[in-house]
């Protein structure tokens, strides 16, 4: 299915990163090792990227990673590009920061299992920044699954990372504009979390 969406001309989402990257991204160390997940067509890995992070994307579609490299090189930065499914993923690498934007194809206990899986990943002091949709993003279809089930809520967000420091949860409506797959109204959840520990 993914292959076929990004097989269309130009980039699905768009070139430039989800708004809420460079509106949160100064919580990031300098230099991060960085993890974004199920990152298509390597928008956010790659502005990420042009910050100074080094950044390892995930994507399982192989359509999306050749764009992601192709928007990589065109703007003259380096990114570990692995394709991978987000179940396979081998969550025994360490990162400073695990990034996942509108990565909602999975159902609760799935998404509980990816949860546990970042926060294994975490390094101590470490962070996890979620953007994605909330339930009511359903009535609108400006984008995302059409299943409630597999939006955030904030309650579970802050059940699946326990203990760790809430830095920012919101749930809120904007306009977005972000290619041919996210456009319009939209419900929107911020999760951002500082795991427990010293930072290495």
């Amino acid at each position: 299915m993914w292959d076929e969406r990004y097989a269309a001309e130009g980039y699905l989402f768009g070139t430039e990163p989800a708004a809420f990257l460079p509106r949160e991204a100064g919580v990031l160390p300098q230099g991060a090792r960085v993890l974004c997940l199920a990152d298509g067509e390597g928008r956010n890995s790659v502005w990420l990227a042009g910050q100074g992070h080094r950044v390892t994307a995930m994507e399982q579609s192989p359509v999306a990673l050749e764009k992601a490299r192709a928007l990589a090189d065109a703007r003259g930065v380096t990114v570990e590009f692995c394709q991978s499914g987000i179940e396979g993923w081998d969550w025994a690498q360490p990162f400073d920061a695990v990034v996942g934007i509108f990565i909602q194809f999975a159902p609760p206990p799935l998404r509980a299992r990816i949860h546990q899986g970042i926060a294994r990943a975490v390094m101590p002091g470490g962070l996890v920044l979620l953007h994605g949709y909330a339930p009511r993003q359903v009535s609108y279809g400006t984008g995302g699954p059409s299943n409630p089930e597999n939006m955030y809520r904030l309650e579970d967000m802050r059940t699946d990372f326990a203990g760790w420091q809430v830095m920012r949860a919101e749930d809120y409506d904007t306009e977005i504009s972000e290619g041919r797959g996210h456009s319009g109204r939209s419900a929107l959840v911020d999760f951002i979390a500082r795991k427990p520990g010293q930072v290495a």
